[in-house]
């Protein structure tokens, strides 16, 4: 499994595709996850890349993280409203691990509401999950073709060309 840091060393075709369409949301993602009965759940989220990691942090109690938190595997893709797929998109898979570290949890509040003026300093945060990555993917439409990115860890980005 690989860090958000490895990942953009890695895949730099695919994390760009995915920081820039995320970045054109607005930061909003949708987030996969399995429920209960091991039926799909997708959720709208706003992860955010804190400290070269990628953190997929919410508000408490909600369906998506007590999904997480019985099993950790997740899809998070980046959102899009173009059928024609444009400007591209990208999907990482991987396993959300909850890290129980409050004096990170403080520096994330401070750095969101300095770069947001949202304010969750001094609050708890009943979940806060590093999204630790085991693939990813990207599509880009180029004239007359659709190139699919794909990325597993150890090895490099291959390119699969579609007419």
């Amino acid at each position: 499994m690989t860090s958000w840091q490895e990942f953009t060393e890695g895949a730099p075709r695919t994390a760009e595709i995915f920081v820039r369409r995320h970045t054109a949301a607005g930061n909003l993602c949708l987030l996969a996850t399995l429920r209960s009965d091991g039926s799909p759940r997708i959720s709208p989220v706003e992860p955010r890349v804190f400290e070269d990691r990628l953190w997929i942090v919410g508000m408490p109690n909600t369906t998506k993280f007590r999904d997480l938190a019985r099993d950790p595997r997740f899809c998070l893709h980046t959102a899009t409203v173009d059928p024609e797929v444009k400007e591209g998109d990208a999907k990482v898979w991987g396993v959300a691990n909850d890290v129980r570290d409050t004096a990170l949890h403080q520096r994330f509040a401070t750095a969101l509401y300095e770069e947001t003026g949202f304010d969750l300093r001094g609050q708890e945060f009943d979940h806060f999950y590093e999204a630790v990555l085991t693939s990813a993917s990207a599509v880009q439409v180029g004239e007359g073709h659709l190139d699919v990115t794909i990325w597993k860890p150890g090895e490099t980005e291959r390119v699969i060309r579609k007419h």
